[in-house]
């Protein structure tokens, strides 16, 4: 089983940015989707974007133009770069293989 490794969480101002990364154990290049989660205090995970092995993408409508998704077959991780970030964007982040491993999940607060 694939084990994901995530990090690059940390506290951020609002309107700064960081970038999250996800190294996977093995090989993803036999992947076809990859993705990034969040869960805030309270709430339900959801989805924050997904990339195929074709480099499709998919945001959630709250980070649409803001965070881009990305994948290195050769480094075998997966990241997240997050722009003009939000004290709602608060929340431990977890990559997720589609339909397989999560990560343990790297915490991420947006705050003054």
């Amino acid at each position: 089983q694939v084990q994901l490794v995530e990090s690059g969480g940390g506290l951020v101002q609002p309107g700064g940015s960081l970038r999250l990364s996800c190294a996977a154990s093995r090989s993803i290049l036999g992947i076809y989707a990859m993705g990034w989660y969040r869960q805030a205090p309270g709430k339900q995970r959801e989805l924050v974007a997904v990339i195929t092995i074709y480099g499709s993408t998919n945001y959630a409508d709250s980070v649409k133009g803001r965070f881009t998704i990305s994948r290195d077959n050769v480094k075998n991780t997966v990241y997240l770069q997050m722009n003009s970030l939000k004290p709602e964007d608060t929340a431990v982040y977890y990559c997720k293989i589609e339909g397989g491993s999560w990560g343990q999940g790297t915490q991420v607060t947006v705050s003054s």
